[in-house]
């Protein structure tokens, strides 16, 4: 049911047949036509009126629609030739390319544009709806294109929400965390073990591939997008690097220095500077860039925060064999000794000469060599970690079991030390875990709640099979759309002013309308209040015929039809506002039209009894809105409307 953009249904005997060819002609070329014309009104009287026709192209350059715009300028005419008789009355036409029934054309005179939508030679499509901007009729404008703007970026720049840097983010994390377990491993068990940079090993190959991947990814992060302070995705090269190297840069550079490269090299190593290898740790502060990411997952939260304790446990029980294994080197009541000596593993000192470029502990020393006592025997590097590990997860989650206990004062302090890092974790990590398992279950356990006593009413009140599957289909589209939140509930003991603001933020698209542009700001404030959200699913009726109306409705998304005898008399979308515009609390409303879902719709509704007394407060806006309410309803459902058109 589509009607030509040329709109011959507004033709007169006036009206031009050379400028109807000329119509026709620029459609069909597609191209754009601007002229003057008389038209005529559904009345049968005659107006000159301003026509522009502009085609709109897509990406590939064709033109996909038109934008036909009408505007009355009879009393430019008058001014222009005082003797002719022309209409008095302006004011925009809105001609929508499909048929209408005769109820329905007054609505065309209360809007600004038409849209023709074209597949190939002018056939019918879909029907569309566009917006004219006020200053078309002014200086020529550019011809619009239909189509999604370009990003202006360079090449070879990464987006920061792309499939290949998720993937890269996430190794990184793997790479990190095998840093943060190795490097506090190789220091404390096995550098301290073994003193002497001859005997020391070259660096593994997945040493060196954890060091290739933190430089490849300071060179990525120099070519890879962020979001600014303003909520922008920067592609600008310049931009980037100064934003890198002003906050990550130098983290990761430290982080990613070589030291194992030292090894290759043949480079004499001491103990301090493997120590210098825990600077790779810092690579974990990332780790709290991306806790904000993944806060809203409960799962991945309680992933991290139990790898965190996890961590914490091997770094103490790292910590804890590099204790036990100073002490042994100084008396025979450490930790590591009384363990041996379990096991039956004892410690024994070994006497060896060694030259002077190698000793660390000597007793005496004669021209380049030196004598040194090295400690041999003992319990194994792996039986050693699993009881060091046993007494840090021992002591952070609860006081410990005896078995291994500390017995030189550096132990007793670490010992204090550790239960102290215990009792905080407890309270920090634990007590997250325990309130993140409830929060995940408090939705499904309210859900499952709901849905029970909605299938105890059905089953009490004994529900038709239909009527039971539209409440169970209503009940569960509306909790995935708001999750079980009564928003008016939440609001309620929030102050009126910050409740007013919150309203108009949640209702601005309702309130942008043209019909609220002369409002104050205090009586927007006061109509947020009184606006009210509603949902529709495909098939149910808003209203129907002969209903009293309540309310005047908004259309923030879906589709709608208006039935009136099995006819179609319009086509609701989204933008559209639809209810009376007789606001006389004296008189019922009657509906004349029935008003049904054809997708699942959002609505916002403001109340006729809440629009009155609004009205009522601020009497300087309420006469403008009583007479302009009714050029901008898309549909009015008042009964009579259509014989006062």
């Amino acid at each position: 049911m589509q009607k030509s953009c040329a709109c011959k249904f507004l033709y007169g005997q006036e009206t031009s047949e050379l400028l109807k060819v000329q119509i026709q002609k620029a459609l069909d070329e597609k191209r754009e036509f601007k002229t003057e014309i008389i038209l005529y009104r559904k009345s049968g009287g005659s107006f000159w009126c301003l026509l522009d026709i502009v085609p709109i192209k897509n990406e590939k350059g064709e033109v996909v629609l038109f934008l036909a715009s009408h505007k009355d300028i009879s009393d430019t005419k008058n001014d222009l030739f005082p003797g002719d008789s022309k209409p008095t009355e302006e004011e925009d036409l809105e001609i929508y390319t499909d048929t209408r029934p005769p109820g329905f054309n007054a609505n065309r005179r209360r809007s600004r544009a038409v849209l023709y939508h074209l597949s190939g030679h002018l056939q019918k499509q879909d029907k569309s709806k566009l917006k004219l901007n006020n200053n078309v009729f002014g200086e020529k404008p550019n011809i619009p294109e239909y189509k999604v703007a370009a990003i202006q970026k360079s090449r070879f720049i990464l987006l920061h929400y792309g499939t290949f840097k998720a993937g890269w983010d996430w190794l990184i994390l793997l790479a990190t965390f095998y840093v943060a377990v190795t490097v506090p491993y190789n220091v404390c068990f096995t550098i301290s073990r073994d003193d002497t940079s001859s005997t020391r090993s070259p660096p593994s190959v997945s040493d060196i591939f954890v060091e290739i991947l933190f430089m490849l990814d300071i060179l990525l992060n120099f070519r890879t997008t962020y979001v600014s302070k303003s909520g922008q995705v920067v592609y600008d090269p310049r931009s980037i690097c100064v934003h890198y190297a002003t906050t990550w840069f130098f983290v990761d550079l430290i982080a990613a220095l070589p030291f194992d490269l030292l090894y290759a090299f043949s480079v004499n190593v001491y103990f301090g500077v493997h120590l210098l290898k825990t600077v790779r740790l810092l690579r974990l502060l990332r780790l709290l860039q991306k806790l904000d990411r993944y806060s809203q997952y409960s799962a991945v939260v309680l992933t991290l925060l139990m790898s965190m304790f996890g961590l914490l446990a091997h770094w103490m029980g790292c910590v804890w064999y590099f204790i036990g294994q100073k002490e042994v080197e100084v008396n025979e009541i450490g930790w590591l000794h009384e363990f041996s000596k379990r096991l039956g593993m004892p410690y024994t000192q070994e006497q060896k000469i060694v030259s002077t470029n190698s000793s660390i502990h000597s007793n005496s020393s004669s021209g380049g060599n030196q004598t040194v006592f090295e400690l041999i025997g003992g319990p194994s590097l792996r039986s050693s970690y699993i009881t060091s590990l046993y007494f840090a997860l021992s002591s952070l989650t609860s006081v410990g079991f005896g078995n291994v206990s500390a017995n030189t004062d550096a132990e007793k302090i670490f010992s204090i030390f550790t239960m102290l890092i215990g009792a905080l974790m407890h309270a920090v990590v634990f007590g997250n875990v325990t309130a993140i398992i409830q929060r995940m279950y408090s939705r499904r356990s309210l859900y499952h709640t709901r849905t029970k006593d909605l299938k105890d009413f059905i089953r009490v009140h004994r529900m038709p099979k239909q009527l039971k599957q539209r409440m169970l289909e209503c009940f569960q589209t509306t909790w995935s759309v708001n999750n079980g939140i009564d928003a008016n509930e939440l609001l309620r003991d929030f102050p009126d002013e910050l409740r007013a603001d919150i309203a108009m933020h949640l209702n601005k698209e309702i309130l942008q309308l043209a019909i609220f542009e002369s409002a104050s700001r205090g009586c927007l404030r006061s109509l947020s209040l009184s606006i009210k959200t509603s949902f529709c699913a495909p098939g149910e009726y808003l209203i129907r015929q002969g209903d009293a109306l309540q309310a005047i409705y908004f259309v923030c998304s879906g589709s709608m039809e208006v039935l009136k005898d099995n006819t179609v008399l319009a086509i609701l979308g989204k933008g559209d506002l639809i209810g009376s515009d007789n606001l006389n609390k004296d008189r019922v409303i009657k509906t004349n039209a029935n008003v049904k879902a054809l997708t699942y719709c959002d609505l916002q509704y403001i109340s006729l009894k809440g629009l009155r007394e609004v009205l009522e407060l601020y009497p300087e806006y309420s006469h403008k809105f009583i007479s302009e309410i009714q050029h901008d309803l898309t549909y009015n459902l008042r009964e009579g409307s259509e014989a006062e058109v």
